[in-house]
């Protein structure tokens, strides 16, 4: 969505000039005509083009997401009006992703349509728990509450999120530098050893041989290895869109040994989390625990849960649901039957799901310990295996000398 330099005058015939982010310069003119000014002239912007990336240009950061709501439920409180409140916001938004979008949810709310509606249509940008909860929010009349409980739930996904990414860059970037000598070492560095050795006939040892074999060859097939990287990029990414390819995908991770647990109780947190959120605020069961079931990440995961809200339809309790599904533990069915006969399944939810948070953080935590001193002693004998290929021949070529 562009700019355009808006100038126009106010009622006390002052002039001024706004650049104004809209579709088109129709819709600018109808903007600053809906605030009371009179509109001169209209324009592009053409200083404040801004090139995006197509792949994480319209990507909505948590933050932002997360500060828009935090200054709706204040406006909102403070007695602000729903429309006027996500004019003001969307006047001061510095996310450009962002921006767009609450210009278009001003619009729709405008011409009539509720926030939860006017929300709709974008819920692929950031979640459809928000939407259910702004829905839940205006049947309940408690906007601002509803609002705020997501939140809170954002927070605690955002967390957690952060935690799984810092203790994984220390292993991605010592994997990275790994094969980052690797191809130095074997591109640049062992042929110049290989016409060193040739010019004094020394005999090379089988592992000198091999690797400087390896080196000419990556050499001399340099474009190709690239021209087929490239192209099982693009064959990934076309598979990466089939969706029987990424259940089996998904399928498959579930057979890692240590990563099947993280990702089944990853699934069980983040699908009791969602459905304690959307009960709290007041959504029945029924319809929530589809929305929920769409929380959880492994694609195999969620066409298992797939039947629950049928098996709700015909009677069946929650428990009894999830246990035929077989994706929750034992000791997590436990605590949502205890929910259901004490009638506090939001709060068991909750419970069930910061249990598993704080099981899948420790299991992170120890999954790092035990990988960072592995790939240490990987790069050890690695660059040792290196060292001894290149200087073994030396002492050949020492002995010739001699």
């Amino acid at each position: 969505m562009p700019y355009y330099i808006c100038r126009m005058a106010g009622e006390n015939g002052n002039l001024l000039t706004r650049s104004l982010l809209a579709s088109s310069a129709d819709e600018c003119r109808e903007l600053a005509e809906s605030e009371g000014y009179c509109v001169l002239s209209v324009g592009r912007d053409w200083k404040k083009i801004q090139i995006r990336a197509r792949v994480f240009g319209d990507r909505i950061r948590d933050a932002d997401f997360i500060l828009f709501n935090q200054e709706l439920i204040a406006l909102l409180r403070s007695g602000y009006p729903v429309l006027k409140s996500i004019e003001v916001i969307a006047g001061r938004m510095k996310s450009l992703p962002l921006k767009e979008l609450l210009l278009k949810v001003e619009a729709d709310v405008r011409s009539g349509k509720s926030l939860s509606e006017a929300f709709a249509p974008y819920e692929d940008r950031f979640s459809k728990v928000y939407t259910a909860s702004l829905m839940a929010g205006e049947r309940s009349g408690n906007l601002p509450g509803t609002i705020g409980r997501f939140v809170q739930y954002a927070k605690i996904l955002v967390q957690t999120k952060s935690k799984i990414r810092a203790a994984t860059i220390y292993p991605t970037l010592l994997l990275i530098f790994s094969a980052a000598l690797i191809g130095v070492l074997i591109t640049f560095v062992l042929p110049r050893f290989a016409s060193f050795y040739a010019d004094f006939q020394a005999e090379m040892p089988g592992i000198t041989t091999m690797l400087i074999s390896l080196s000419l060859a990556a050499r001399r097939s340099f474009f190709f290895l690239l021209l087929l990287a490239a192209v099982l990029a693009l064959v990934v990414l076309r598979l990466k869109k089939r969706e029987d390819v990424r259940i089996a995908w998904d399928r498959l991770k579930l057979r890692i040994p240590f990563g099947r647990v993280l990702w089944r109780e990853s699934a069980v947190a983040l699908f009791s989390r969602t459905l304690g959120l959307l009960l709290e605020a007041g959504i029945s069961l029924l319809s929530a625990i589809g929305i929920a079931s769409q929380a959880v990440p492994n694609r195999y995961l969620l066409r298992r849960l797939s039947p629950l809200p049928d098996a709700i339809k015909n009677g069946q309790s929650l428990t009894d649901s999830l246990t035929a599904t077989a994706v929750f533990p034992g000791m997590a069915l436990d605590m949502i039957r205890i929910g259901e006969t004490s009638a506090n399944l939001p709060g068991m939810l909750s419970e069930v799901a910061d249990f598993y948070d704080e099981r899948i953080r420790a299991r992170i935590d120890t999954l790092v310990s035990l990988i960072e001193p592995v790939i240490i002693i990987f790069m050890g004998l690695l660059v040792a295996g290196m060292l001894v290929s290149v200087y073994l021949p030396i002492f050949n070529i020492i002995r010739v000398a001699r």
